[in-house]
Protein backbone atom coordinates (compact mmCIF):
# COMPACT_ATOMS: atom_id res chain seq x y z
CA UNK A 1 0.00 0.00 0.00
CA UNK A 2 2.78 2.41 0.90
CA UNK A 3 4.55 1.65 -2.35
CA UNK A 4 1.32 2.30 -4.25
CA UNK A 5 0.80 5.61 -2.46
CA UNK A 6 4.42 6.56 -3.19
CA UNK A 7 4.00 5.77 -6.88
CA UNK A 8 0.78 7.78 -7.07
CA UNK A 9 2.50 10.71 -5.37
CA UNK A 10 5.45 10.46 -7.68
CA UNK A 11 3.10 10.39 -10.63
CA UNK A 12 1.33 13.52 -9.43
CA UNK A 13 4.65 15.31 -9.03
CA UNK A 14 5.71 14.31 -12.54
CA UNK A 15 2.35 15.40 -13.89
CA UNK A 16 2.74 18.77 -12.17
CA UNK A 17 6.24 19.22 -13.56
CA UNK A 18 5.09 18.24 -17.04
CA UNK A 19 2.17 20.67 -16.84
CA UNK A 20 4.46 23.45 -15.66
CA UNK A 21 6.82 22.75 -18.54
CA UNK A 22 3.94 22.80 -20.97
CA UNK A 23 2.69 26.10 -19.48
CA UNK A 24 6.13 27.64 -19.79
CA UNK A 25 6.18 26.76 -23.47
CA UNK A 26 2.83 28.43 -23.95
CA UNK A 27 4.15 31.89 -23.01
CA UNK A 28 7.29 33.84 -23.72
CA UNK A 29 8.55 37.35 -22.99
CA UNK A 30 10.49 39.71 -25.24
CA UNK A 31 12.53 42.66 -24.01
CA UNK A 32 12.72 45.90 -26.01
CA UNK A 33 15.30 48.60 -25.24
CA UNK A 34 15.33 52.08 -26.78
CA UNK A 35 17.92 54.83 -26.68
CA UNK A 36 17.14 58.23 -28.17
CA UNK A 37 18.66 61.70 -28.37
CA UNK A 38 22.05 60.39 -27.26
CA UNK A 39 23.74 63.47 -28.74
CA UNK A 40 27.22 62.00 -28.68
CA UNK A 41 27.17 60.77 -25.07
CA UNK A 42 29.07 57.67 -26.12
CA UNK A 43 31.82 57.46 -23.52
CA UNK A 44 32.15 58.37 -19.84
CA UNK A 45 33.98 61.58 -20.67
CA UNK A 46 32.53 65.03 -21.29
CA UNK A 47 34.66 66.34 -24.16
CA UNK A 48 33.26 69.84 -23.57
CA UNK A 49 34.82 70.07 -20.13
CA UNK A 50 37.37 67.22 -19.86
CA UNK A 51 35.54 65.65 -16.96
CA UNK A 52 33.53 62.46 -16.30
CA UNK A 53 30.12 62.09 -17.92
CA UNK A 54 27.37 60.38 -15.95
CA UNK A 55 25.23 59.03 -18.75
CA UNK A 56 26.92 57.26 -21.65
CA UNK A 57 26.59 54.38 -24.06
CA UNK A 58 29.40 52.74 -22.08
CA UNK A 59 26.84 52.17 -19.31
CA UNK A 60 24.07 51.31 -21.77
CA UNK A 61 26.45 48.62 -23.04
CA UNK A 62 26.59 47.17 -19.54
CA UNK A 63 22.80 47.13 -19.31
CA UNK A 64 22.40 45.43 -22.68
CA UNK A 65 25.00 42.83 -21.77
CA UNK A 66 23.15 42.05 -18.55
CA UNK A 67 19.83 41.66 -20.38
CA UNK A 68 21.32 39.43 -23.06
CA UNK A 69 23.08 37.30 -20.50
CA UNK A 70 19.96 36.93 -18.36
CA UNK A 71 17.36 36.37 -21.08
CA UNK A 72 19.39 35.39 -24.13
CA UNK A 73 20.10 37.30 -27.32
CA UNK A 74 16.92 35.98 -28.90
CA UNK A 75 14.77 37.67 -26.26
CA UNK A 76 16.25 41.18 -26.57
CA UNK A 77 15.47 43.78 -29.26
CA UNK A 78 17.47 47.02 -29.31
CA UNK A 79 16.31 50.18 -31.06
CA UNK A 80 18.13 53.50 -31.57
CA UNK A 81 15.88 56.51 -32.17
CA UNK A 82 18.04 59.23 -33.66
CA UNK A 83 19.87 62.47 -32.88
CA UNK A 84 23.02 60.42 -32.53
CA UNK A 85 25.14 62.40 -35.03
CA UNK A 86 25.12 65.72 -33.14
CA UNK A 87 26.09 66.79 -29.63
CA UNK A 88 29.41 66.03 -27.99
CA UNK A 89 32.46 67.28 -29.94
CA UNK A 90 33.29 63.70 -30.94
CA UNK A 91 30.28 63.83 -33.28
CA UNK A 92 31.58 66.93 -35.06
CA UNK A 93 35.05 65.43 -35.28
CA UNK A 94 33.83 62.30 -37.07
CA UNK A 95 31.20 64.12 -39.15
CA UNK A 96 33.50 66.78 -40.60
CA UNK A 97 37.15 66.19 -39.67
CA UNK A 98 37.81 62.42 -39.62
CA UNK A 99 35.75 61.68 -42.70
CA UNK A 100 38.28 59.08 -43.90
CA UNK A 101 37.00 56.46 -41.47
CA UNK A 102 33.71 54.98 -40.26
CA UNK A 103 31.57 57.51 -38.40
CA UNK A 104 31.86 56.89 -34.67
CA UNK A 105 28.04 56.86 -34.35
CA UNK A 106 27.86 53.96 -36.81
CA UNK A 107 30.64 52.15 -34.97
CA UNK A 108 28.76 52.50 -31.67
CA UNK A 109 25.51 51.13 -33.10
CA UNK A 110 27.33 48.25 -34.76
CA UNK A 111 29.31 47.34 -31.64
CA UNK A 112 26.17 47.27 -29.49
CA UNK A 113 24.34 45.19 -32.12
CA UNK A 114 21.28 47.39 -32.47
CA UNK A 115 18.42 45.96 -34.50
CA UNK A 116 17.22 49.23 -36.08
CA UNK A 117 18.26 52.87 -36.31
CA UNK A 118 15.79 55.75 -36.77
CA UNK A 119 16.58 59.24 -38.12
CA UNK A 120 16.52 62.32 -35.90
CA UNK A 121 16.28 65.94 -37.05
CA UNK A 122 19.85 66.64 -35.94
CA UNK A 123 21.01 63.68 -38.00
CA UNK A 124 19.51 65.36 -41.08
CA UNK A 125 21.17 68.62 -40.00
CA UNK A 126 24.60 67.14 -40.74
CA UNK A 127 23.86 67.17 -44.49
CA UNK A 128 23.74 64.55 -47.22
CA UNK A 129 27.47 63.88 -47.28
CA UNK A 130 27.46 62.91 -43.61
CA UNK A 131 24.19 61.06 -43.20
CA UNK A 132 24.37 59.20 -46.51
CA UNK A 133 27.79 57.87 -45.49
CA UNK A 134 26.46 57.00 -42.01
CA UNK A 135 23.52 55.06 -43.50
CA UNK A 136 25.92 52.89 -45.51
CA UNK A 137 28.15 52.25 -42.50
CA UNK A 138 25.44 51.06 -40.10
CA UNK A 139 24.95 47.29 -40.24
CA UNK A 140 21.35 47.31 -39.00
CA UNK A 141 18.53 48.83 -41.08
CA UNK A 142 18.09 52.61 -40.93
CA UNK A 143 14.33 53.25 -41.01
CA UNK A 144 12.09 56.23 -41.70
CA UNK A 145 8.78 55.60 -43.44
CA UNK A 146 7.85 59.26 -43.87
CA UNK A 147 11.21 60.40 -45.33
CA UNK A 148 10.34 60.38 -49.01
CA UNK A 149 12.72 60.38 -51.98
CA UNK A 150 11.28 62.84 -54.51
CA UNK A 151 12.73 60.92 -57.46
CA UNK A 152 10.96 57.66 -56.61
CA UNK A 153 8.07 58.71 -54.38
CA UNK A 154 9.17 55.98 -51.98
CA UNK A 155 10.89 56.11 -48.58
CA UNK A 156 14.52 57.22 -48.77
CA UNK A 157 15.47 54.49 -46.29
CA UNK A 158 13.59 51.35 -45.27
CA UNK A 159 10.12 52.23 -43.94
CA UNK A 160 10.16 49.35 -41.46
CA UNK A 161 12.04 46.23 -40.46
CA UNK A 162 10.73 42.78 -39.55
CA UNK A 163 12.55 41.09 -36.70
CA UNK A 164 12.00 37.48 -35.62
CA UNK A 165 12.55 36.46 -32.04
CA UNK A 166 11.63 33.02 -30.70
CA UNK A 167 9.22 32.62 -33.58
CA UNK A 168 7.57 35.98 -32.89
CA UNK A 169 7.40 38.42 -35.81
CA UNK A 170 8.02 42.03 -34.76
CA UNK A 171 7.47 44.95 -37.14
CA UNK A 172 9.31 48.19 -36.28
CA UNK A 173 8.16 51.26 -38.23
CA UNK A 174 10.35 54.39 -38.26
CA UNK A 175 9.12 57.99 -38.34
CA UNK A 176 10.80 61.42 -38.25
CA UNK A 177 9.22 64.73 -37.27
CA UNK A 178 8.15 66.44 -40.53
CA UNK A 179 9.17 69.90 -39.27
CA UNK A 180 12.63 69.61 -40.87
CA UNK A 181 11.96 72.36 -43.49
CA UNK A 182 11.18 74.80 -40.67
CA UNK A 183 14.73 74.51 -39.35
CA UNK A 184 17.05 73.48 -42.15
CA UNK A 185 17.86 74.91 -45.56
CA UNK A 186 16.63 72.75 -48.43
CA UNK A 187 20.19 72.11 -49.61
CA UNK A 188 20.70 69.95 -46.53
CA UNK A 189 17.76 67.64 -47.36
CA UNK A 190 17.70 68.13 -51.12
CA UNK A 191 15.67 65.57 -53.03
CA UNK A 192 13.57 64.67 -50.01
CA UNK A 193 10.31 65.61 -48.36
CA UNK A 194 8.74 64.60 -45.08
CA UNK A 195 5.18 63.31 -44.79
CA UNK A 196 2.80 64.06 -41.94
CA UNK A 197 3.32 61.40 -39.29
CA UNK A 198 -0.20 60.38 -38.28
CA UNK A 199 -1.42 59.58 -41.79
CA UNK A 200 1.89 57.95 -42.66
CA UNK A 201 1.89 55.78 -39.54
CA UNK A 202 -1.73 54.80 -40.13
CA UNK A 203 -0.85 53.69 -43.68
CA UNK A 204 2.23 51.71 -42.69
CA UNK A 205 0.61 49.98 -39.69
CA UNK A 206 -2.18 48.80 -41.98
CA UNK A 207 0.37 47.77 -44.61
CA UNK A 208 2.53 45.68 -42.31
CA UNK A 209 -0.49 44.14 -40.60
CA UNK A 210 -1.82 42.97 -43.96
CA UNK A 211 1.42 42.06 -45.74
CA UNK A 212 3.81 40.95 -42.97
CA UNK A 213 1.39 39.44 -40.43
CA UNK A 214 3.47 40.53 -37.41
CA UNK A 215 2.64 39.48 -33.87
CA UNK A 216 3.86 42.82 -32.50
CA UNK A 217 3.85 46.24 -34.18
CA UNK A 218 6.29 48.77 -32.72
CA UNK A 219 6.58 52.43 -33.69
CA UNK A 220 9.98 54.10 -33.46
CA UNK A 221 9.35 57.84 -33.75
CA UNK A 222 11.65 60.83 -33.51
CA UNK A 223 8.79 63.15 -32.60
CA UNK A 224 7.86 64.39 -29.12
CA UNK A 225 4.71 63.56 -27.17
CA UNK A 226 2.86 66.82 -27.79
CA UNK A 227 3.46 70.55 -28.26
CA UNK A 228 6.15 71.93 -30.53
CA UNK A 229 5.35 73.64 -33.80
CA UNK A 230 1.87 73.11 -35.21
CA UNK A 231 1.01 74.01 -38.80
CA UNK A 232 -2.03 73.41 -40.97
CA UNK A 233 -0.28 70.34 -42.36
CA UNK A 234 1.38 68.65 -39.40
CA UNK A 235 2.49 68.68 -35.76
CA UNK A 236 6.17 68.68 -34.88
CA UNK A 237 5.41 66.48 -31.86
CA UNK A 238 2.76 63.92 -32.76
CA UNK A 239 3.47 60.88 -30.60
CA UNK A 240 0.45 61.35 -28.34
CA UNK A 241 -1.88 61.58 -31.34
CA UNK A 242 -0.29 58.51 -32.90
CA UNK A 243 -0.65 56.55 -29.65
CA UNK A 244 -4.28 57.56 -29.22
CA UNK A 245 -5.51 57.70 -32.80
CA UNK A 246 -3.63 55.06 -34.80
CA UNK A 247 -5.00 51.59 -34.16
CA UNK A 248 -2.78 48.55 -34.27
CA UNK A 249 0.35 49.83 -32.51
CA UNK A 250 1.33 47.68 -29.56
CA UNK A 251 4.45 49.58 -28.51
CA UNK A 252 5.54 53.14 -29.29
CA UNK A 253 9.05 54.35 -28.58
CA UNK A 254 9.59 58.06 -29.19
CA UNK A 255 11.98 60.95 -28.48
CA UNK A 256 12.98 64.42 -29.73
CA UNK A 257 11.43 66.39 -26.86
CA UNK A 258 13.99 65.27 -24.22
CA UNK A 259 11.20 64.50 -21.74
CA UNK A 260 10.73 61.26 -19.85
CA UNK A 261 7.45 59.49 -20.56
CA UNK A 262 5.81 56.17 -19.72
CA UNK A 263 2.10 55.64 -20.39
CA UNK A 264 -0.47 53.11 -21.56
CA UNK A 265 -3.28 54.65 -23.59
CA UNK A 266 -6.87 53.39 -23.52
CA UNK A 267 -6.43 51.61 -26.83
CA UNK A 268 -3.54 49.58 -25.41
CA UNK A 269 -0.50 51.41 -26.87
CA UNK A 270 2.45 51.42 -24.47
CA UNK A 271 4.46 54.63 -25.06
CA UNK A 272 7.97 55.28 -23.74
CA UNK A 273 10.59 58.05 -23.98
CA UNK A 274 13.79 57.87 -21.85
CA UNK A 275 14.77 61.53 -22.47
CA UNK A 276 18.33 62.22 -23.63
CA UNK A 277 22.10 61.92 -23.29
CA UNK A 278 22.11 58.16 -22.55
CA UNK A 279 21.22 58.68 -18.90
CA UNK A 280 18.23 56.37 -19.13
CA UNK A 281 16.93 53.74 -21.49
CA UNK A 282 13.33 52.78 -22.18
CA UNK A 283 12.77 49.09 -21.43
CA UNK A 284 9.52 47.41 -22.43
CA UNK A 285 8.58 43.78 -21.77
CA UNK A 286 5.88 42.10 -23.83
CA UNK A 287 4.62 38.66 -22.82
CA UNK A 288 2.87 36.57 -25.44
CA UNK A 289 0.83 33.39 -25.35
CA UNK A 290 1.08 30.77 -28.05
CA UNK A 291 -2.20 30.07 -29.81
CA UNK A 292 -3.26 27.88 -32.67
CA UNK A 293 -2.93 30.87 -35.00
CA UNK A 294 0.34 32.27 -33.69
CA UNK A 295 0.81 34.53 -30.66
CA UNK A 296 -1.40 36.75 -28.55
CA UNK A 297 -0.09 39.56 -26.32
CA UNK A 298 -1.20 38.97 -22.74
CA UNK A 299 0.92 41.54 -20.90
CA UNK A 300 3.03 44.62 -21.64
CA UNK A 301 5.01 46.75 -19.23
CA UNK A 302 7.39 49.67 -19.51
CA UNK A 303 10.04 51.29 -17.35
CA UNK A 304 12.65 53.99 -17.71
CA UNK A 305 15.91 52.58 -16.40
CA UNK A 306 18.60 54.87 -15.01
CA UNK A 307 21.90 53.48 -16.31
CA UNK A 308 24.12 56.05 -14.55
CA UNK A 309 24.64 53.87 -11.43
CA UNK A 310 25.81 50.93 -13.56
CA UNK A 311 29.46 50.05 -14.02
CA UNK A 312 31.18 51.27 -17.17
CA UNK A 313 31.75 48.54 -19.76
CA UNK A 314 35.54 48.66 -19.87
CA UNK A 315 35.71 46.39 -22.93
CA UNK A 316 33.49 48.87 -24.78
CA UNK A 317 35.73 51.79 -23.79
CA UNK A 318 38.88 49.85 -24.67
CA UNK A 319 37.51 49.02 -28.11
CA UNK A 320 37.08 52.74 -28.86
CA UNK A 321 40.17 54.04 -27.06
CA UNK A 322 41.85 55.26 -30.24
CA UNK A 323 38.76 57.32 -31.17
CA UNK A 324 38.64 58.77 -27.66
CA UNK A 325 42.33 59.70 -27.77
CA UNK A 326 42.04 61.27 -31.22
CA UNK A 327 39.06 63.36 -30.10
CA UNK A 328 40.94 64.51 -26.99
CA UNK A 329 43.79 65.69 -29.21
CA UNK A 330 41.33 67.61 -31.38
CA UNK A 331 39.38 69.33 -28.58
CA UNK A 332 42.48 70.19 -26.52
CA UNK A 333 44.06 72.31 -29.26
CA UNK A 334 44.59 75.89 -28.06
CA UNK A 335 43.15 78.49 -30.44
CA UNK A 336 43.61 81.75 -28.48
CA UNK A 337 43.44 83.56 -25.19
CA UNK A 338 40.43 84.84 -23.23
CA UNK A 339 40.95 87.76 -20.87
CA UNK A 340 37.84 87.18 -18.72
CA UNK A 341 35.40 84.28 -18.22
CA UNK A 342 32.26 83.83 -20.31
CA UNK A 343 29.13 82.42 -18.61
CA UNK A 344 25.98 81.54 -20.52
CA UNK A 345 23.80 81.89 -17.41
CA UNK A 346 24.30 85.66 -17.63
CA UNK A 347 22.39 85.77 -20.94
CA UNK A 348 18.94 85.60 -19.33
CA UNK A 349 19.29 88.69 -17.17
CA UNK A 350 20.35 91.37 -19.65
CA UNK A 351 23.06 92.23 -22.12
CA UNK A 352 25.80 89.67 -21.51
CA UNK A 353 29.37 89.08 -22.64
CA UNK A 354 28.52 85.51 -23.71
CA UNK A 355 25.75 86.33 -26.21
CA UNK A 356 27.25 89.66 -27.24
CA UNK A 357 30.57 87.99 -28.10
CA UNK A 358 28.70 85.83 -30.65
CA UNK A 359 26.64 88.83 -31.78
CA UNK A 360 29.69 91.00 -32.37
CA UNK A 361 31.51 88.29 -34.30
CA UNK A 362 28.39 87.78 -36.45
CA UNK A 363 28.43 91.49 -37.25
CA UNK A 364 32.17 91.47 -37.87
CA UNK A 365 32.07 88.43 -40.16
CA UNK A 366 29.07 89.56 -42.22
CA UNK A 367 29.18 93.37 -42.09
CA UNK A 368 25.45 93.32 -41.21
CA UNK A 369 23.63 96.26 -39.60
CA UNK A 370 22.02 94.20 -36.84
CA UNK A 371 22.63 90.78 -35.32
CA UNK A 372 20.15 88.43 -33.65
CA UNK A 373 21.25 85.56 -31.38
CA UNK A 374 20.04 83.45 -28.48
CA UNK A 375 21.90 81.48 -25.80
CA UNK A 376 22.29 77.91 -27.05
CA UNK A 377 23.68 76.57 -23.78
CA UNK A 378 21.84 76.92 -20.50
CA UNK A 379 24.77 77.02 -18.08
CA UNK A 380 28.22 76.80 -19.66
CA UNK A 381 31.36 78.59 -18.53
CA UNK A 382 34.49 79.28 -20.56
CA UNK A 383 37.26 80.20 -18.15
CA UNK A 384 39.74 83.00 -18.64
CA UNK A 385 43.07 81.97 -20.07
CA UNK A 386 43.71 79.65 -22.98
CA UNK A 387 40.74 78.96 -25.25
CA UNK A 388 40.62 75.36 -26.44
CA UNK A 389 38.72 73.89 -29.34
CA UNK A 390 36.42 72.19 -26.81
CA UNK A 391 35.36 75.64 -25.57
CA UNK A 392 33.95 76.44 -28.99
CA UNK A 393 31.34 73.73 -28.49
CA UNK A 394 30.32 75.43 -25.25
CA UNK A 395 30.24 78.81 -26.93
CA UNK A 396 28.21 77.54 -29.88
CA UNK A 397 26.41 74.24 -29.41
CA UNK A 398 24.91 73.48 -32.83
CA UNK A 399 26.22 73.18 -36.38
CA UNK A 400 24.16 76.16 -37.58
CA UNK A 401 25.38 78.23 -40.50
CA UNK A 402 25.57 82.03 -40.55
CA UNK A 403 23.02 83.89 -42.69
CA UNK A 404 22.19 87.48 -43.52
CA UNK A 405 18.64 88.54 -44.39
CA UNK A 406 16.78 91.68 -45.41
CA UNK A 407 14.33 92.83 -42.75
CA UNK A 408 12.35 96.03 -42.25
CA UNK A 409 12.70 97.86 -38.96
CA UNK A 410 9.11 96.97 -38.02
CA UNK A 411 9.86 93.29 -38.63
CA UNK A 412 12.91 93.42 -36.38
CA UNK A 413 10.78 94.94 -33.64
CA UNK A 414 8.11 92.26 -34.12
CA UNK A 415 10.76 89.55 -33.96
CA UNK A 416 12.09 90.90 -30.67
CA UNK A 417 8.60 91.37 -29.25
CA UNK A 418 7.87 87.67 -29.71
CA UNK A 419 11.25 86.70 -28.28
CA UNK A 420 10.81 88.71 -25.09
CA UNK A 421 7.22 87.54 -24.70
CA UNK A 422 8.58 83.99 -24.65
CA UNK A 423 11.29 85.07 -22.23
CA UNK A 424 9.84 87.52 -19.67
CA UNK A 425 6.68 87.97 -17.67
CA UNK A 426 4.36 90.98 -17.71
CA UNK A 427 4.89 92.26 -14.19
CA UNK A 428 1.90 93.78 -12.39
CA UNK A 429 3.69 94.33 -9.06
CA UNK A 430 7.30 94.59 -7.87
CA UNK A 431 7.00 91.12 -6.29
CA UNK A 432 6.21 89.29 -9.54
CA UNK A 433 8.65 87.08 -11.40
CA UNK A 434 10.39 88.95 -14.18
CA UNK A 435 11.21 85.78 -16.10
CA UNK A 436 8.69 83.26 -17.38
CA UNK A 437 9.81 80.41 -15.18
CA UNK A 438 8.12 77.38 -13.71
CA UNK A 439 10.25 75.46 -11.26
CA UNK A 440 8.07 72.37 -11.61
CA UNK A 441 9.63 71.79 -15.05
CA UNK A 442 13.21 72.42 -13.97
CA UNK A 443 14.15 68.90 -15.14
CA UNK A 444 12.86 69.48 -18.66
CA UNK A 445 16.07 69.07 -20.65
CA UNK A 446 15.12 71.79 -23.14
CA UNK A 447 13.52 74.37 -20.84
CA UNK A 448 15.54 74.12 -17.61
CA UNK A 449 12.83 75.74 -15.52
CA UNK A 450 11.69 78.24 -18.14
CA UNK A 451 8.19 77.96 -19.57
CA UNK A 452 9.55 78.22 -23.13
CA UNK A 453 12.63 77.03 -25.01
CA UNK A 454 15.67 79.11 -24.08
CA UNK A 455 17.17 78.78 -27.58
CA UNK A 456 14.39 81.08 -28.80
CA UNK A 457 15.38 83.96 -26.49
CA UNK A 458 16.84 86.23 -29.16
CA UNK A 459 18.41 89.54 -28.24
CA UNK A 460 19.91 92.02 -30.70
CA UNK A 461 23.18 93.83 -31.30
CA UNK A 462 23.54 96.91 -33.48
CA UNK A 463 20.55 98.67 -31.92
CA UNK A 464 19.94 100.23 -28.51
CA UNK A 465 16.62 99.34 -26.89
CA UNK A 466 14.67 98.83 -23.68
CA UNK A 467 12.36 96.00 -22.66
CA UNK A 468 9.54 97.28 -20.44
CA UNK A 469 8.41 94.28 -18.38
CA UNK A 470 5.25 96.07 -17.23
CA UNK A 471 3.91 96.35 -20.78
CA UNK A 472 1.64 93.71 -22.34
CA UNK A 473 2.46 91.34 -25.19
CA UNK A 474 3.62 93.18 -28.28
CA UNK A 475 4.44 96.42 -26.48
CA UNK A 476 7.52 95.54 -24.45
CA UNK A 477 10.32 96.49 -26.86
CA UNK A 478 11.18 100.17 -27.36
CA UNK A 479 14.00 100.64 -29.90
CA UNK A 480 15.84 103.89 -29.17
CA UNK A 481 18.42 104.16 -31.96
CA UNK A 482 21.05 102.28 -33.94
CA UNK A 483 24.11 101.61 -31.79
CA UNK A 484 26.20 103.82 -34.10
CA UNK A 485 23.99 106.76 -33.14
CA UNK A 486 21.90 106.85 -36.30
CA UNK A 487 18.09 106.83 -36.00
CA UNK A 488 16.28 103.51 -36.16
CA UNK A 489 13.54 103.58 -38.79
CA UNK A 490 10.75 100.97 -38.73
CA UNK A 491 10.19 101.58 -42.45
CA UNK A 492 13.82 101.12 -43.45
CA UNK A 493 15.36 97.88 -44.72
CA UNK A 494 18.30 96.48 -42.72
CA UNK A 495 20.78 93.64 -43.23
CA UNK A 496 20.40 91.27 -40.28
CA UNK A 497 22.78 88.45 -39.28
CA UNK A 498 21.38 85.31 -37.66
CA UNK A 499 21.93 81.57 -37.63
CA UNK A 500 20.46 79.19 -40.21
CA UNK A 501 17.95 77.70 -37.75
CA UNK A 502 16.37 81.09 -37.25
CA UNK A 503 16.69 82.16 -40.90
CA UNK A 504 14.81 79.06 -42.05
CA UNK A 505 11.93 79.80 -39.67
CA UNK A 506 13.08 77.96 -36.55
CA UNK A 507 11.18 79.06 -33.45
CA UNK A 508 8.73 80.95 -35.70
CA UNK A 509 10.17 84.31 -34.62
CA UNK A 510 10.48 85.42 -38.24
CA UNK A 511 7.05 84.13 -39.26
CA UNK A 512 4.81 84.71 -36.24
CA UNK A 513 6.91 87.46 -34.68
CA UNK A 514 8.20 89.46 -37.64
CA UNK A 515 5.19 88.48 -39.76
CA UNK A 516 7.23 87.33 -42.77
CA UNK A 517 5.40 84.64 -44.80
CA UNK A 518 7.28 81.35 -44.64
CA UNK A 519 7.47 81.09 -48.40
CA UNK A 520 9.20 84.50 -48.50
CA UNK A 521 12.09 83.59 -46.19
CA UNK A 522 14.31 82.17 -48.92
CA UNK A 523 13.83 85.32 -51.00
CA UNK A 524 14.93 87.46 -48.06
CA UNK A 525 18.23 85.60 -47.70
CA UNK A 526 21.26 87.58 -48.85
CA UNK A 527 24.19 85.36 -47.85
CA UNK A 528 24.80 82.01 -46.21
CA UNK A 529 28.10 80.48 -45.17
CA UNK A 530 29.13 77.12 -46.66
CA UNK A 531 30.36 75.89 -43.28
CA UNK A 532 28.99 76.06 -39.76
CA UNK A 533 29.13 79.18 -37.63
CA UNK A 534 31.44 77.56 -35.09
CA UNK A 535 34.07 77.18 -37.82
CA UNK A 536 34.03 80.92 -38.52
CA UNK A 537 33.96 81.87 -34.85
CA UNK A 538 37.05 79.71 -34.37
CA UNK A 539 38.79 81.40 -37.31
CA UNK A 540 38.08 84.85 -35.88
CA UNK A 541 39.43 83.93 -32.45
CA UNK A 542 42.60 82.49 -34.02
CA UNK A 543 43.02 85.69 -36.01
CA UNK A 544 42.46 87.91 -32.95
CA UNK A 545 44.72 85.73 -30.75
CA UNK A 546 43.49 87.41 -27.55
CA UNK A 547 39.84 88.30 -26.99
CA UNK A 548 38.36 90.46 -24.28
CA UNK A 549 34.56 90.06 -24.49
CA UNK A 550 32.40 92.58 -22.68
CA UNK A 551 28.64 93.13 -22.62
CA UNK A 552 27.51 95.65 -25.23
CA UNK A 553 25.05 97.06 -22.69
CA UNK A 554 22.89 98.11 -25.63
CA UNK A 555 19.65 96.87 -24.04
CA UNK A 556 18.14 96.58 -20.58
CA UNK A 557 15.01 95.63 -18.67
CA UNK A 558 12.95 98.55 -17.34
CA UNK A 559 11.66 99.94 -15.02
CA UNK A 560 14.89 99.31 -13.16
CA UNK A 561 13.28 99.72 -9.73
CA UNK A 562 11.20 96.62 -10.42
CA UNK A 563 13.53 94.79 -12.78
CA UNK A 564 16.76 94.66 -10.79
CA UNK A 565 15.35 93.07 -7.58
CA UNK A 566 13.21 90.68 -9.65
CA UNK A 567 16.21 89.57 -11.70
CA UNK A 568 18.14 88.79 -8.51
CA UNK A 569 15.22 86.75 -7.13
CA UNK A 570 14.77 84.75 -10.31
CA UNK A 571 18.49 84.22 -10.72
CA UNK A 572 18.56 82.66 -7.28
CA UNK A 573 15.71 80.32 -8.24
CA UNK A 574 17.34 79.21 -11.49
CA UNK A 575 20.97 79.04 -10.43
CA UNK A 576 20.85 79.03 -6.62
CA UNK A 577 23.05 82.15 -6.58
Amino acid sequence: MRKRIFMIGLGLICLALTTAAQESKKTLTLHFVETTDVHGSFFPVDFYNNRPLSGSMARVSTYLSQLRQQYGDDAVITLENGDILQGQPICYYYNYVRTDTTNIAADIVNYLRYDAQCFGNHDVETGHAVYDKWIKEIKCPVIGANIIDNSTGKPYVKPYVILERKGVRVAVIGMLTPAIPLWLNESIWSGLHFEEIIASMRYWVKYVREHERPDIVCGLMHSGWTGGIKTDDYDEDASQKVAEQVEGIDLLFFGHDHNEHNSLTDNGTLSLDPSCNAKKVAHATITLERTANGFRIIDKRGELVDVCPLEIDLDFVSHFQEAIDDTHTYVNRCIGMLSSPLRSRDCYFGSSAFTDFVQNLQLQITGADISLAAPLAFDNTINAGEIYMRDMFKLYRFENRLYTMRMKGSEIKGHLEMSYNLWVNTMTSPDDHILLINNTIANDMQRFGFVNFTFNFDSAAGIDYEVDVTKPKGQKVHILRMSNGEPFDENKWYVVAMNSYRANGGGELLTQGAGIPRDSLAGRTLTMTPLDLRHYLTQEIERMETVDPKPNNNWRFVPEAWAEPALKRDRKILFKE
